[in-house]
């Protein structure tokens, strides 16, 4: 089982024998899924989602909508935060392949990633330990989630510049949106500046 490819795999492939060559995704997507179908019943799902998702992690530069590139000179320096291969194999059979969130995986013709569940940039490590298994789906909530920490983060800086002029108006404003987080549960962990905590 984890000798077959992935579809981010098989993409990459196609990538890697195409050096610095403008593709567009179609082509792409059908080698993509003539490989894939010689070990698995049914077509890949979404395969041009995973070439975004690619772009999305810096693995491939989009030239223009439709159109990427992979540049082999570029994707070493962005692979030295990566998971080494040999670690990301072991984080994924540890967690059986399946995303540790919703346990759907491989088997089910999920795309997985092995995450870093403390981020590179707060001090985080390539350890197997550092590691977990996520699908598509799961890894991009996370990385949304952070989105959201630095947006609350934003608006308290804002709150209190607010609070300094004495504008009621954006005082306001801003209350109303710890309001909003407070009721959808996120980022609790960061305390509101106006006395309220998030629960």
């Amino acid at each position: 089982m984890g000798m077959e490819k992935s579809i981010s795999e098989l993409i990459m492939e196609y990538f890697e024998k195409h050096p610095n060559e403008d593709l567009e995704h179609g082509p792409v997507v059908d080698w993509v899924t003539k490989q894939y179908l010689k070990n698995h019943p049914e077509p890949p799902r979404d395969p041009w989602r995973a070439i975004r998702n690619l772009y999305e992690r810096g693995k491939l530069i989009q030239v223009k909508k439709s159109v990427y590139r992979y540049d082999p000179n570029r994707i070493r320096e962005i692979e030295l935060f990566d998971f080494p291969a040999d670690i990301k194999e072991k984080i994924f059979e540890r967690d059986g392949y399946k995303c540790v969130v919703c346990g759907k995986g491989k088997a089910d013709g999920i795309e997985i990633h092995a995450d870093h569940i403390k981020p590179k940039n707060k001090g985080g490590d390539n350890s197997i330990d550092n590691g977990q298994t996520l699908c598509t789906q799961h890894n991009n909530i996370k990385k949304n989630y952070s989105q959201t920490e630095a947006g609350k983060r934003y608006f308290i800086k804002l709150y209190k510049r607010a609070i300094a002029i004495n504008d009621k108006r954006m005082i306001d404003f801003c209350k109303c949106i710890f309001e909003c987080y407070d009721f959808h549960g996120i980022n609790g962990h960061i305390q509101r500046p106006n006395g309220k905590n998030n629960l």
